[in-house]
């Protein structure tokens, strides 16, 4: 087991968003949550990042309780995530901000070899070395967010609605390029998507979550078998 999410409560100030979630992420599995905005899918992520408090609960990495590690160190221990938003150096260059990425996590002494890794993945980023990353297009940006994060050579990957704001085709690029990681390097992910069809096509096993809780769980199968009604009236579409 990679990852173990269980009972976690949490929510911002005052107001609860999470209650009571328990999920997993295999080693080397895909896993996805889905659900509608606002069902607290970020809140998830951001809570097993440290990036918020668990109010209640345990998550564990690997055997390993790191509910209340920060988030440096779990970057070091192998877990990093791909924001929601994209949050780059747009006054950086490609190459600035996928070295620098490298520099400040455990991969600093194998720069090289995970800049032959991304490029793999998305070989535009090689075209676009030296330019700023703020002139990037929508689609070329999210696909430096998701190799900057791979520069820090993670074993666990968080990916936070990579489909975004970006056209069908570019969404698509995107998501091809998150099913072939697995291809060319031993990861774990777990990933928050609105975009059910593309979810669907990286993921072995499926969370919908609602109104903070987990509605329904399943592998692939399990869940393209539901009837689309009740996934419609889940997921709020």
């Amino acid at each position: 087991m990679s990852l173990e999410v269980r009972e976690l409560e949490t929510g911002y100030g005052s107001t609860q968003v999470i209650w009571s979630v328990s999920i997993s992420a295999v080693r080397g599995g895909f896993t996805a949550i889905l659900g509608p905005n606002g069902a607290g899918k970020t809140t998830i992520l951001n809570a097993i990042m440290g990036f918020i408090k668990p109010w209640r609960g345990v998550i564990e990495y690997n055997g390993v309780d790191i509910t209340h590690t920060p988030p440096h160190r779990k970057v070091e221990m192998g877990i990093n995530i791909v924001p929601e938003g994209r949050r780059l150096f747009p006054n950086m260059s490609v190459r600035e901000n996928l070295v620098l990425a490298s520099r400040i996590s455990r991969a600093r002494d194998s720069i090289d070899e995970r800049l032959d890794l991304v490029f793999t993945l998305f070989p535009i980023l090689r075209e676009r070395l030296d330019q700023k990353a703020g002139t990037l297009s929508g689609g070329e940006q999210q696909m430096l967010a998701i190799a900057r994060t791979l520069m820090t050579k993670p074993e666990l990957l968080l990916m936070d609605e990579p489909s975004q704001g970006l056209a069908p085709k570019i969404a698509f690029e995107v998501f091809d390029a998150i099913r072939r990681l697995r291809e060319v390097e031993k990861i774990s992910l777990l990933l928050v998507e609105q975009n059910i069809s593309l979810a669907l096509e990286v993921s072995e096993y499926i969370y919908i979550l609602n109104h903070g809780r987990i509605v329904l769980e399943g592998s692939r199968d399990e869940i393209l078998s539901s009837s689309r009604d009740t996934i419609s009236a889940l997921i709020g579409i």
